[in-house]
């Protein structure tokens, strides 16, 4: 049992030990167990672009899976002084452009209100046998997450098999219906 701060520093450490790779293998294996979720009847998939420099899952494998069964993909921008997420479609014409955190963002493009949005792959750290994660600290997608309807479908992406318990959640923070690691999926 372990508290965010700590896991924050653990799952950093251990996702700067992967290999370039081993992250390339883990990312593809959790693609491929994405595919076994009962979500494809959905239409709107929300899905972050990793941040290389922070070793992410990388999420282009997903995103073909997505553009392949012709699914409606959206991406955000964030706006630091607010916390807000703002929702873009990504289409062809979408040009991305890393924010000062190294985030990969759409500049603009069509917008499409957190309600709409079915599916959304989640970033994080950590998570326990709850379906608690453990992100950067700083509420970004929680306050997405709770704006979203109640039966959007939230999963997160994770290297790593789930912690325990993480001691220090508190209500806001928004829980996850599945988490799929390379070994497998866990339902929550």
């Amino acid at each position: 049992m372990k508290n965010k701060k700590e896991l924050r520093l653990k799952y950093k450490a251990l996702r700067n030990s992967l290999s370039e790779n081993e992250l390339e293998e883990m990312s593809l294996a959790i693609a491929n167990k994405v595919l076994t979720l009962p979500i494809w009847e959905k239409v709107y998939f929300h899905i972050f672009l990793p941040i290389t420099e922070q070793k992410e899952v990388n999420t282009e494998f997903i995103l073909h899976l997505l553009s392949g069964k012709d699914k409606e993909i959206i991406i955000s921008k964030a706006h630091f002084s607010t916390r807000n997420m703002i929702h873009f479609l990504l289409t062809d014409n979408t040009k991305i452009k890393k924010n000062e955190y190294n985030i990969p963002e759409p500049v603009d493009g069509i917008e499409v209100p957190s309600h709409k949005i079915d599916v959304v792959f989640v970033p994080l750290l950590a998570f326990d046998k709850k379906g608690n994660r453990v992100g950067y600290g700083k509420g970004f997608y929680d306050k997405f997450l709770s704006e979203c309807k109640p039966d959007a479908i939230k999963i997160g992406l994770s290297f790593f098999d789930p912690e325990e318990l993480i001691t220090d959640v508190f209500e806001g923070d928004v829980k996850l219906d599945y988490c799929v690691t390379p070994n497998g999926v866990y339902r929550f």
